[in-house]
């Protein structure tokens, strides 16, 4: 058998079942649920093209495959614990690291801030951050990826974070004019701060804007066009332009009333932020500690409290 296709995740749930004689027990001592116990042992069974397992009540009971299974595994995970505790007995305490993978704006704006509060929490466990933008692939090869993209079928485990809502957000006195005129006006006096976003028009998401504003605009691809949403507030914090981006990203410029919202008025772009893990990996203690922290974190991001100025 090629070793890439061993089952090495599967076998640890059959092990563990075999060994405590219950998914139930089994998922406690892995600190998994007992559905994700179970779809390992299954996916296990379908590999071999035998069941393991015998299901009646009031136990699972091993088949004859399942006996002739479970001392092999059992012997070869005891060897690796005890080669793998000589090592660490060697060099000193085990370091569990993770990569993670963020995007630009999202790790400088909302995850570094808080880093400081992780490390605080899990001192031990090592986190190699990159938020380069890479190509798509980089998502499978990272242990733990937060990626924005719309809502999709995917071999990941996604956890949505939440759907993004978009914007007006500008200088103050850029604002400060938005009480004298109307929206179309308001919005053709001023530069439009585009990102972007996969092959659409830079005037993609300004039409729905305008769409949602219920006015009618003159060309709205005139402008400028950033690769972040992170430049282009950049550029309106400077004093002029007008950036359609996600305030939650950027709670910290309008709470100091750096930015403003001249409008209240809010357009989908169709994106979330997900929390993407391959399935394999859900059981990993320094996966699940990142994961459940992520999704305390962002989940529910406070609503902002600053109201936006509306123009009169």
């Amino acid at each position: 058998m090629d070793r890439r296709w061993l089952p090495l995740n599967a076998l640890r749930a059959f092990e563990a079942v075999g060994r405590q004689g219950s998914f139930t027990a089994a998922a406690q001592s892995l600190l998994v649920s007992q559905s994700a116990v179970s779809r390992h042992v299954i996916g296990l069974e379908d590999f071999l093209g035998v069941p393991l397992f015998d299901r009646k009540p009031p136990q699972p009971a091993l088949t004859e495959a399942g006996k002739r299974l479970l001392p092999v595994v059992e012997k070869a995970f005891a060897r690796i614990d005890t080669t793998l505790e000589e090592i660490m007995r060697e060099r000193g305490e085990p370091q569990r690291s993770l990569r993670v993978l963020l995007p630009t704006t999202f790790a400088q704006r909302l995850a570094v801030p808080i880093l400081r509060n992780f490390r605080a929490e899990f001192p031990d466990l090592k986190l190699d951050i990159d938020s380069r933008p890479v190509p798509g692939n980089a998502e499978r090869e990272a242990d733990i990826a937060v990626i924005y993209t719309p809502p999709r079928v995917a071999p990941q485990v996604l956890d949505l974070l939440w759907m993004v809502k978009l914007t007006i957000l500008c200088h103050p006195e850029v604002a400060a004019k938005a009480r004298e005129t109307d929206i179309a006006a308001f919005l053709a006096a001023n530069d439009l701060l585009h990102v972007k976003l996969d092959a659409r028009s830079p005037a993609f998401l300004w039409e729905n804007f305008a769409r949602a504003a219920h006015v009618s605009v003159g060309p709205l691809d005139r402008g400028l066009v950033f690769d972040t949403a992170q430049l282009a507030v950049q550029y309106a914090l400077s004093g002029a332009g007008l950036a359609l981006v996600d305030p939650v990203l950027f709670e910290e410029e309008i709470r100091a009333g750096r930015l403003v919202r001249p409008y209240d008025i809010h357009v989908d772009d169709g994106y979330g932020y997900y929390l993407s893990i391959h399935p394999d990996d859900l059981d990993r203690p320094e996966i699940a500690l990142f994961r459940s922290w992520l999704i305390r974190r962002f989940s529910r991001p406070p609503a902002i409290s600053e109201p936006p100025q509306q123009a009169m």
